[in-house]
């Protein structure tokens, strides 16, 4: 992919800074993460290179931080407009006051995204690049826009009111583009290029640091607009599903129109010194245009790319070399085992339940082991008495994300229970049986890297459910597997088998569970 446009001289000032102080903000925060000029340029990539020739083309960054999409640009459609606008200052003029326009997301980022496009804070002031402005924010707009309250969460974002209900001295992050329900309004025209990295999250005050995703709504808002084009950055965590994003990631998965999506495992290989769970992608969104997508994976040196249908599956399978892996086995058909997994609280008891001071069966907590009354279970009653096989609801890898090899190991703490015992939602109860010999041979199972490699699709944070097993198959555990006996029972090619193992840890059966 070329970057080319990445070493243009800067059109408006003669000075080169370095390094570039956009690339320093870029890994500030990871719920409101700065572009870096670099990734910027990758995105801008994706569009057409005859937009740069359009002197009617408009550019929208519904999200601007430091205006860094807007500053590309710029420096793109000064080359590209030379010959239809010969004269500079005209051309800086008209590119500023009739293409581009952004809506920052704070006072802050606004201040910063006017310094960085107009080369002044004010977009009509002395030292501004452009002379075609009447108004200090030029096209740059901030409002300082409220909450909604319905209940206790905003209708708009789900922001909560206890979190965001702020003094106006504070910042609502109440983002002027999400909060109506007309967004063609704000500057009454339509947009050839929506793009931007919009804010990722906010505090939902449930328990914890909860917080739910705000990025899909920005690109849900995008389309309605009806851009030409669209390209954003957001957390690759949709292609999973995940809280607040299951009818996000359908739609997205049966709209055609997006044409590319790249896609890192690793959010430090785009945003240096940020976790963001399951990874980063960006997209291209093609209004006229319809066809299979074209996906590039990103690890580390290695890139990989192919096409294909989003939607063949429920969920997006990061790894093209993984779809044909996961058709042979649905192929076989039968049951899988998100059929049989527990929900969270299995036994119906939360994380911080202690054992009682007496009890006649025993209760499996963070701690250890101690008693429990029978009497107080109302849920998982019909397993109190079987084996079972128990895992953390924790997956073993941070946020989600695979080592610096680029390995798993998946599975984090398993242990077997047995008859009598129960456990705390920090587990999920993945099979209960009558006899030790199935429970001992589930246990080999999820350690050999066949099943781990399946969870793995569907694992973009740390959390583990029991969709995260919907790729697994249940087999007959009056038998003990291996990975050689389920290679050859589905028939996996030495490619196949190879790319499993490059991507997955071995766990042998007698290696001690993590706590």
């Amino acid at each position: 992919m070329s970057e080319s446009t990445n070493t243009l001289p800067n059109p408006f000032i003669n000075v080169n800074y370095n390094p570039d102080v956009l690339s320093c903000l870029a890994n500030l925060s990871s719920d409101e993460v700065f572009t870096p000029p670099e990734i910027a340029n990758r995105m801008l990539d994706l569009l057409p290179p005859e937009i740069w020739r359009d002197q009617n083309a408009t550019f929208l960054d519904p999200a601007t931080k430091t205006g860094i999409f807007l500053r590309e640009i710029a420096k793109r459609l000064m080359v590209g407009l030379e010959t239809a606008v010969p004269n500079r200052q005209e051309r800086i003029n008209h590119i500023f006051t009739k293409q581009l326009y952004g809506i920052a997301i704070t006072e802050i980022t606004a201040l910063l995204s006017r310094r960085s496009v107009y080369c002044s804070k004010k977009a009509d002031g002395k030292y501004s690049v452009c002379e075609g402005f009447d108004a200090p924010e030029g096209n740059i707009l901030f409002e300082q826009v409220i909450h909604e309250w319905e209940d206790d969460h905003c209708k708009y974002c789900g922001a909560s009111l206890h979190e965001y209900d702020r003094n106006e001295s504070l910042e609502s992050h109440a983002y002027k583009f999400i909060h109506t329900t007309n967004p063609e309004e704000i500057f009454k025209m339509k947009f050839d290029v929506i793009i931007s990295n919009p804010p990722y999250q906010l505090s939902d005050g449930g328990f914890g640091k909860s917080a739910s995703p705000i990025y899909n709504k920005f690109v849900e808002q995008a389309k309605k607009l009806q851009p030409r084009y669209m390209t954003m950055i957001i957390p690759s965590r949709w292609f999973g599903g995940g809280k607040g994003l299951d009818g996000f990631r359908e739609e997205m998965l049966n709209d055609e129109r997006i044409r590319k999506i790249v896609d890192y495992e690793d959010s430090n290989e785009i945003f240096p010194g940020v976790d963001v769970a399951g990874g980063i992608c960006y997209f291209l969104w093609d209004r006229d245009n319809k066809s299979p997508c074209e996906i590039t994976n990103r690890h580390n040196d290695s890139e990989v790319v192919s096409k294909r249908q989003l939607n063949e599956f429920d969920i997006f399978i990061r790894h093209s070399q993984a779809v044909p892996i996961v058709r042979k086995i649905l192929a076989k058909g039968g049951k899988l085992m998100n059929e049989q997994v527990s929900a969270y609280k299995p036994f119906g008891l939360r994380t911080y339940e202690k054992p009682q001071k007496t009890g006649d069966i025993k209760l499996f907590w963070q701690k250890g082991v101690g008693p429990y009354r029978r009497k107080d279970i109302t849920v998982g009653v019909e397993m109190i008495d079987k084996w079972k096989v128990i895992a953390s609801r924790s997956g073993h890898e941070h946020a989600g994300n695979p080592g610096n090899d680029g390995t798993r190991r998946v599975l984090s703490r398993t242990a077997i229970l047995p008859p009598g015992t129960i456990c705390t939602e920090t587990y999920l109860v993945i099979g209960s049986y009558s006899t030790e010999e199935e429970a001992t041979n589930l246990l080999a199972y999820m350690k050999t890297r066949f099943l781990r490699f399946l969870m793995s699709l569907f694992m973009y944070s740390h959390g583990i459910t029991k969709d995260t097993f919907a790729f697994v198959p249940i087999l007959d555990m009056t038998k003990r597997y291996t990975d050689e006996k389920l290679y050859r029972r589905y028939e996996l090619t030495k490619e196949e088998i190879e790319f499993i193992e490059s991507k997955i840890r071995p766990m042998g059966e007698s290696e001690e569970d993590d706590e």
